[in-house]
Formats: C-alpha cells, structure tokens, sequence
C-alpha cells in the first residue's frame, strides 16, 4: 500500500502555536499519534477564531471534520512548541480542507496533515453550503 502524502502549498494564511504538554507523550516518550490530532484540532480552532468562527459558528452553519491525513515526519518532545503552519485549499460547496505543516521551534518538520471539513447542520443532521462569507474570507485571505 503507497504512504499517505500530504502536499502543503507555498503560503500559509495563519500560523498557531502549540506547546507539547506531558500528558501529549506516548510510551515511546515522544508526542503521540493521538496527541497529534488534538495539536492538529486546537490549530484548527485558533485558524477559524482568527476568521471570526469557531467550529460551532460559522456564519450561520457548523463544520464536521470529514476526513484526516496524516504524515508522520519526525518525533516532537516534552517542552517542544509546536508551530502549525495552515492553508485553507479545495474550497468547495459544502466545505474544504485545511493543511497544516507542522514544525518544531528547530524548524524541524515533525508532520504534514489535511483535514477535510463539511458544513454541517447539527439539528438536521445535513450538509449544508459554505456560507458566501466564508468564501469570500477564505478566499481573499488563503
């Protein structure tokens, strides 16, 4: 089976933050797969504040996270901050997807990672559109 490979374009629209913490550490006494995603959600939550959203509120809608690719690139530690690097890419009607290039403070990659985002109503149980601020934020900002 081929490895998951995750293109990351040239330019970032927003850039988080992220401290390893203790508890973020696997038996191997690295930062763990687990871990990783919950770095992967907390950049994803600070992107969309940037905008003005959150996961919840998105002019009007809500996002569900459809799907996640991640390439493991290199190990991060306790004490480690984390930079995550992300774009908004494959804008489409009922959704996108975020990359993420996710460096040490060594500006050593420690992984790649694209997760895709529906619209989503939590009462209908439905997809919904992007609304038409969104776009026009993503798009004039990606």
């Amino acid at each position: 089976m081929p490895r998951v490979k995750v293109a990351i374009p040239a330019d970032a629209v927003f850039e988080a933050h992220i401290p390893v913490r203790i508890t973020d550490l696997n038996y191997g006494g690295h930062l763990g797969n687990d871990a990783l995603l919950s770095v992967l959600h907390e950049a994803r939550v600070q992107l969309l504040a940037h905008f003005g959203y959150s996961e919840l509120e998105l002019a009007g809608t809500s996002l569900i996270m459809a799907d996640v690719a991640i390439e493991y690139k290199g190990e991060a530690f306790y004490g480690d901050v984390l930079t995550a690097k992300m774009a908004i890419t494959d804008l489409h009607k009922y959704g996108f997807d975020i990359t993420y290039h996710v460096l040490n403070q060594q500006d050593k990659e420690i992984a790649r990672a694209k997760t895709g985002m529906l619209c989503f109503n939590y009462t209908t149980r439905k997809l919904a559109a992007v609304p038409a601020e969104v776009k026009i934020k993503f798009e004039t900002n990606a």
